[in-house]
């Protein structure tokens, strides 16, 4: 939805402690004014505050509602924010990014599932001679399987990272890593069973052939 104005980029300055930042933010959707998040992402990057443990504070009012724009709440160019919030330890951190390492993985083999569901499509649609399918349908078996099982070693490496119970912001960022990997293997079996499925019909036509 365009906004009278919109992706008008505003210059704000982020005391934090001892430290002041002057961030220029707009807006991740276009034709729309800089968010709350809008900011608070920035701030993440440039101070380590992860945004979870930020609580931003323009002329003594906290500012909650993320997903408003800036301009709501008065925020003007050359305003001053001031954030409160704890940075993670250096020992959070690398847990961290050895868990967004591993996002970035899932994501790599989260394509792999595309293109197998695009060639099945294909070969639903007729696209591929029949004399051909069986093999293709065979090797499709097999990639959605080895796909399932990268992720399953994801899985486990996952597993594998134990955190302390102070480390909450990878608590949350190792949960949420869980649940992707586990709706990708589910997406792996949906896909499995559609090649069974016409693997059997096309078994069931070579067989009607015979006869």
């Amino acid at each position: 939805m365009a906004v009278p104005g919109g992706n008008a980029a505003l210059t704000v300055t982020v005391t934090y402690g001892s430290e002041k930042h002057n961030l220029r933010i707009s807006s991740q959707e276009e034709d729309s004014q800089p968010t709350v998040r809008d900011m608070a992402l920035l701030i993440e990057q440039v101070t380590g505050v992860p945004l979870s443990f930020q609580k931003l504070i323009y002329k003594g009012k906290s500012l909650k509602e993320m997903e408003q724009p800036l301009t709501t709440f008065g925020v003007k160019n050359g305003c001053k924010v001031m954030l409160i919030g704890k940075r993670n330890s250096p020992e959070e951190e690398t847990e961290l990014k050895k868990l967004k390492d591993l996002e970035k993985s899932v994501e790599q083999i989260a394509k792999k599932i595309e293109e197998v569901n695009k060639e099945l499509g294909g070969i639903q649609k007729g696209f591929l001679a029949k004399n051909l399918q069986t093999e293709a349908l065979n090797q499709l078996d097999k990639r959605i399987k080895g796909t399932a099982e990268q992720f399953m070693k994801i899985l486990e490496q996952i597993d594998a990272i134990a955190l302390p119970e102070n480390f909450s912001d990878c608590k949350q960022k190792k949960k949420g890593l869980v649940k992707k990997v586990q709706a990708f293997l589910a997406q792996c079996d949906t896909v499995e069973g559609s090649i069974g499925q016409e693997m059997d019909k096309l078994q069931s036509k070579n067989m009607a052939l015979a006869e």
